[in-house]
C-alpha cells in the first residue's frame, strides 16, 4: 500500500536536499576557484578578477611547474609511499585481524585489548622520535611506512568483516586439505574485496597526504613528500622562473599564486581519479557491521 507522503515529511526533503546542495557547494566551489586561478594570467590572479572560471586563460603555472625537477621527485616519493605503504597496511591489517576473528585462536581477546589501547593512548611526538632515531628510520622512507602500519580503527573494521565470514565455508576449506595461508589467499581475501577497498582508500589517502610524520622524521629534500614541498612551496614568497629559460621568457616575474594553484591541482587530482574505480567496493565496504542477520 502506497501512502501519500505527509506535509512534515515533504518538507523534511526539501530543506534536506537544500542543506546537501549547500554542502556540496560549499565543498566544490572552492576547489573550482584554486583550478580556476591555476589556468589564469598573474594579472587575472592579481586584480582578484577570478571566480570560478579562468581569466585570460593560460598553461604557463603547468607549465612551469612540471618543469621544476624537484616537484617531480616529490610527487614520486609520495607514489612511492602511496602504494607501497597502503600494500604494508593492508598485509598487517589482515594479517592481525584475521586470527584475532577466528574463535580457535585462544589469545585473541587479550591482542583486542592491545589494540584499543593504542585508540585511547597514543605515545607524545618526542618518545616517537627518540624511537624513530634509535631504530636509524629518520631520513628514511621506512619512517613513514612502518609506524602507522596498522590503523587501529581500520584493524576493527576488518576483523568486523572476518566475523561476519561464515564458519562452515573455513571449516570446508580446512577438510579440503586447504592451509591456512592457501584458504586465506583462495577463501578469505576474494570475500574481501569490499573492505580491502575501503581500507585501501583510506590508507592510501593517508599516505598521499602525509606532512607532518614527514617533518617530524625527514631532513632530506629528496625524500620530501609532495606536500612537504607543496607547504615549502605556498610559504615561499619569492617564486621566479629563470630569464635565461627560453620556454618562460618574459615571465621571470610571474606572480606565484598561479603556481602554487597549479601544484595544489596536481597534489589533488590522482587521489580523486582512483576513487570512481573503487567506489562500488568503497560503498560495500562501509556497511561492514552495520547489519546484523
Amino acid at each position: 500500500m502506497n501512502r501519500k507522503p505527509t506535509a512534515g515529511w515533504q518538507t523534511f526533503n526539501v530543506f534536506n536536499v537544500l542543506f546537501l546542495t549547500l554542502l556540496s557547494l560549499a565543498m566544490l566551489l572552492p576547489f573550482l576557484n584554486v583550478l580556476a586561478q591555476s589556468f589564469s594570467s598573474s594579472e587575472a590572479i592579481v586584480t582578484g578578477k577570478v571566480l570560478f572560471f579562468p581569466v585570460e586563460f593560460t598553461s604557463i603555472n603547468y607549465q612551469y611547474v612540471f618543469s621544476d625537477a624537484a616537484i617531480w621527485r616529490s610527487f614520486g616519493v609520495t607514489v612511492y609511499i602511496t602504494i607501497v605503504g597502503t600494500l604494508i597496511n593492508l598485509i598487517a591489517t589482515a594479517s592481525l585481524a584475521y586470527p584475532v576473528s577466528r574463535p580457535e585462536y585462544a589469545g585473541r581477546n587479550g591482542i583486542v585489548i592491545m589494540v584499543l589501547i593504542t585508540m585511547v593512548f597514543s605515545a607524545p611526538l618526542i618518545p616517537n622520535f627518540i624511537l624513530m632515531k634509535n631504530l636509524h628510520l629518520t631520513n628514511s622512507l621506512w619512517a613513514l611506512l612502518l609506524p602507522g602500519a596498522i590503523s587501529a580503527f581500520n584493524f576493527f573494521v576488518m576483523r568486523s568483516f572476518f566475523l561476519q565470514l561464515p564458519s562452515e565455508l573455513i571449516d570446508s576449506g580446512r577438510m579440503d586439505g586447504c592451509s591456512e595461508l592457501r584458504m586465506i589467499w583462495s577463501i578469505v581475501l576474494p570475500l574481501s574485496k569490499p573492505v580491502m577497498a575501503s581500507l585501501g582508500i583510506f590508507y592510501a589517502v593517508g599516505h598521499w597526504n602525509t606532512y607532518q610524520s614527514a617533518l617530524y622524521y625527514i631532513n632530506k629534500p629528496a625524500l620530501w613528500p609532495l606536500q612537504v614541498k607543496l607547504r615549502q612551496l605556498i610559504a615561499s614568497e619569492d617564486i621566479s622562473i629563470d630569464p635565461n629559460s627560453s620556454q618562460f621568457s618574459g615571465l621571470a616575474h610571474m606572480d606565484p599564486e598561479g603556481i602554487k594553484m597549479a601544484t595544489i591541482i596536481i597534489a589533488t587530482i590522482p587521489i580523486i581519479l582512483i576513487y570512481p574505480f573503487l567506489q562500488r567496493h568503497f560503498v560495500k565496504g562501509m556497511m561492514v557491521g552495520s547489519v546484523k542477520s
